[in-house]
């Protein structure tokens, strides 16, 4: 168990509309009329409101009227993306734990976005979820607030936060990375290239590329040979663009390696429109093992994490923080990755 310096959800009791009213320094009733947006309150006591709102991590409760209880009888989940597989197979392990439970699925996408996650947050929270998982650790300074004050079980998703919110089931991308790097070292290649994004938009992404760098550093190999494209996350056509700059500037590269297996699978496919061959002139591999790296030609390496795994069990620990059964806040469960070797290597 990994302890952090944040704050334990439950530990403090969620902020009320009167706690709001307190700090602003009006009736409950002007809060609720500024929150709902439905009848007239000056700009002045908005404001007010909204940065009491804002400092402590209100969120409007719009079930209050309806519910007796804390049992909303869904949880809520908010992935990247719904077109990425290795993202979907997370959310059909969510969904495959949470059959026969009495708990139905709610889930949002970012777009890569931090932005979009805190406005989908606050969204969920407002419906009362009895517990919300996460992909990844990074987010921003009103979401994190509005998660450590919901009183309810937290999740982290696919990376290590340092200072996770709750609970956190994932992996190192950079080691993940890392060992790649280290297994195609020991087959003899020196000249590795490295495609990935133009943003630290995607923080797996970013993770990803200096596990690289890093892991050539810790071999003396030559670490610059990096083509950042496109935001992400990267597409098969921009892994394409990209394989042709990068060996545009170092025609002597002897293995590429990508963000993604969509992106390898285009710089694959690339090489071999330009009559290239692979692995004889250039090796490629990629991350995820989607299943279009199984049915390529070549077949590519790449870097399986166990995509549904990871959702089963943030799934399974979520229930079992729901029904009190579970350890304590502050958990990190580390998931398992693994290298699979095929002809593009």
């Amino acid at each position: 168990m990994i302890k952090s310096a944040g704050s334990k959800p439950g530990e403090i009791p969620a902020p009320t509309m009167a706690d709001v009213a307190r700090k602003a320094g009006v009736s409950a009733m002007t809060v609720s009329r500024a929150l709902r947006q439905n009848s007239y309150v000056s700009e002045e006591a908005r404001e007010r409101i909204m940065a009491a709102v804002n400092d402590l991590g209100y969120v409007l409760d719009q079930a209050a009227g309806s519910l007796s209880s804390r049992k909303t009888g869904f949880v809520a989940a908010i992935i990247p993306s719904i077109n990425n597989s290795n993202f979907s197979d997370t959310a059909r392990g969510i969904t495959d734990a949470l059959e026969n439970t009495g708990l139905q699925l709610l889930l949002g996408y970012t777009d890569y976005s931090v932005e979009r996650e805190e406005k989908l947050i606050e969204s969920m929270l407002r419906r009362r979820p009895e517990g919300i998982i996460l992909t990844g650790g990074a987010h921003t300074a009103r979401a994190r607030r509005m998660l450590e004050k919901a009183a309810i079980p937290v999740v982290e998703t696919w990376d290590i936060p340092t200072n996770p919110v709750d609970q956190v089931v994932g992996f190192s991308n950079g080691e993940a990375m890392a060992l790649l790097v280290r297994t195609l070292a020991a087959k003899g290649y020196t000249r590795f290239g490295y495609i990935g994004g133009t943003t630290s938009r995607d923080t797996r992404g970013s993770q990803r590329r200096a596990g690289f760098v890093r892991a050539l550093e810790e071999l003396g190999l030559p670490t610059g040979r990096v083509i950042s494209f496109g935001v992400p996350p990267i597409s098969m056509e921009q892994g394409a663009q990209a394989i042709v700059s990068l060996l545009d500037r170092w025609p002597d590269t002897q293995v590429v390696l990508c963000v993604s297996d969509l992106s390898a699978f285009g710089a694959l496919m690339e090489c071999r429109r330009r009559g290239l061959r692979v692995p004889e002139d250039i090796a490629i591999a990629g991350f995820g093992d989607y299943e279009i790296s199984a049915c390529s030609h070549p077949r590519m390496t790449t870097i399986n994490v166990g995509c549904y795994d990871i959702g089963q069990l943030a799934a399974t620990k979520l229930i079992e923080a729901i029904q009190g059964e579970g350890g304590t806040a502050e958990e990190i469960t580390l998931t398992g990755y693994r290298v699979i070797e095929r002809e593009s290597t």
